[in-house]
This record gives structure tokens, sequence and C-alpha cells, in this order.
């Protein structure tokens, strides 16, 4: 297991410095300046690219980025709040605090509703109940989380006008119905039919029948037995669902006028302010490598017969 987990760390370092050097060179292939305005003139932007460091060749500004950040050093906001430090802007400005309780509470609701609906679309199978269930998620997967959004919006917040217009900083419990439920309803669809798939087909397993021959209650059957096991893929899912959604969506941040990480990091590539899209996509990419990783351990608590690498006992 340890020798299984330095591995994984060692591959995420590698990934995270390919990921560093891949938006690097992204953002620099796009033309243009951050600090290039109708008033601005060719001299003024010489000295700021000189002050930054940007009129450095690549490689060098490259370099200086993966040093910097080593040393924790995520640089400083060049446009949008000049000469703040991106650190500050993400985490004491609670920028990220803010996407990451509109995230756990999206996933909460997703697993609460979603994994409950899918066990009773098995349970019920064949019966209008499934058929209304398969129904319902498969819109639901179908509809674009900025369609749902702007619907909610505008019907719920225009024209009833029983939740806030925008969700502005969630310090009311109304202000995060609307967001959650476009974040969550695409999840709650999505592992609803992951577990009734995978419900279904642990049911037909050998134990399930040897269940059932010794009398058990096929409600128990299901909730017991064969949910245990069908969880693997769900798992599979939330691993990266839950890195990508406390680093805040794009759409629903924006939709509602939320000043989270995901708004600023839409507004960080709009004005080219590369040390903030740098960060964000470093944090971004630490956290999906960090949940992938919880999702391989979490295989080995729900289903113990599954070995993690060669060397596992």
């Amino acid at each position: 297991m340890l020798i299984y987990i330095i591995k994984r760390l060692a591959a995420a370092v590698a990934t995270i410095l390919l990921i560093m050097t891949i938006t690097f060179i992204l953002m620099n292939t796009v033309p243009g300046s951050p600090f290039l305005t109708e008033k601005s003139t060719p001299e003024q932007i010489e000295l700021a690219n000189k002050k930054y460091g940007l009129d450095k060749p690549l490689p060098v500004q490259l370099k200086n980025y993966i040093v910097n950040y080593l040393h924790g050093d995520l640089g400083v906001s060049l446009k949008m709040q000049e000469g703040t430090p991106v650190k500050d802007i993400l985490f004491k400005q609670g920028k990220f605090q803010l996407s990451i309780k509109l995230g756990l509470w999206s996933v909460l609701i997703a697993v609460l509703f979603g994994i409950p609906l899918g066990c009773i679309a098995a349970y019920k199978r064949g019966t209008w109940v499934d058929g209304l269930l398969r129904v319902m998620t498969t819109v639901g997967v179908a509809i674009p989380t900025f369609v749902l959004a702007a619907t909610l919006l505008i019907v719920f917040a225009v024209k009833l006008h029983w939740l806030p217009t925008l969700s502005g900083s969630l310090k009311s419990w109304q202000a995060y119905i609307l967001p959650v439920i476009s974040l969550s309803f695409y999840d709650i669809c999505y592992i609803a039919k992951l577990t009734r798939t995978s419900m279904l087909d642990a049911i037909n397993q050998d134990y399930i029948r040897t269940a059932r021959a010794k009398g058990v209650k096929n409600r128990w059957i299901v909730l017991k037995h064969a949910l245990r096991n069908s969880l693997i893929p769900v798992i599979t899912f939330l691993g990266p669902l839950i890195a990508f959604i406390i680093t805040g969506s794009f759409v629903v941040e924006t939709t509602f006028s939320i000043p989270g990480l995901g708004k600023y990091f839409v507004e960080s590539v709009i004005n080219r302010d590369y040390p903030i899209i740098m960060a964000t996509t470093v944090v971004v990419s630490i956290l999906v490598i960090v949940m992938n990783l919880v999702v391989d351990l979490a295989y080995k608590i729900v289903d113990p017969r599954i070995t993690l690498s060669s060397t596992d006992d």
C-alpha cells in the first residue's frame, strides 16, 4: 500500500509539471498582452512586461514559475488586482472557500438523492416507477447546466420572486438553493443511472441468488448486499466530480454572480491575467489527482478483494 501511494505521488508531481507546461504554452500562444488597452503605448507595455518578467524568454519564464511554486509563491495579479499576491486572491479573499461551500453542498445533495433514486429504480425494475425514473434521469443528463441555471433563475427569481436574483456571497440559505440545484441536478441523474445499472448487475450475482434462496427479503438484498458492490462506479464518478465542483462551476458562478473561484477564473482568462490562470489550473489539477488517489483507496474499503498493486497482499 505504501509503495503504491509513493508511486502515485511521484506520478502526481510529474503530471502537475506537465500541466503547468502545457498551460503556460497555451497562454503564450494567444497573441496580445494583458497590458494592452486603448490608451496604452508600446513603451508602457514594454515597461510592464519588464516589471513582471514577461520580457524574458519563455523557457526562463516557465522555469521561474515552477521554482516560485516550489517555494509557495504563486505570483501576483497582473491586471485584475494589480500587484496583489495570487495566494491572497484565491484563499484569503474567500473565493476558494466560497466555491468549496457551494461545491460540497452540491455533492452532498447529489449523493443523497442520486443513490436512493438508483436503488429505487433497481428495486422496482420493470415497473412504471423504474420507467419514470429512467426518463427523468435521461432528460436530466441531457439538459446543459447553463440552460438549467438560466431557467431556474428566470422562473423562481425573476418571475415568481421566491428566491434571490443574485446569490452573491451566499450569506443566506435561500441564496444556496438555485446554485446548488443547478450544480447537482446533472450529477443526481448521472449517479442514479450508474447506481441502477451497477445494482442490476450485482443483483444477478451468485451471492444474491444464495441470499434469496435463504429467504432474505428483497429490500435487504438490495440495501445490504447489492448496494455495497454497486457503489464502485459511483465512487469512480465522485472522485473527479468533487475536485471540479469544489473549485467552482464556471457557468453557475457566473450566472448567479457568485464571486467564487470559477467566476474569477473566467474573468482572469478574459483579462489574460497569467498568474491567476496558472494558479487556478494547478489548484484544480492537484485536487483531481488527490481525489483520484482517494477513490483508489476507497475501492479497497468498499471491496477488500480489490488490489491496488501487484505487491498488495
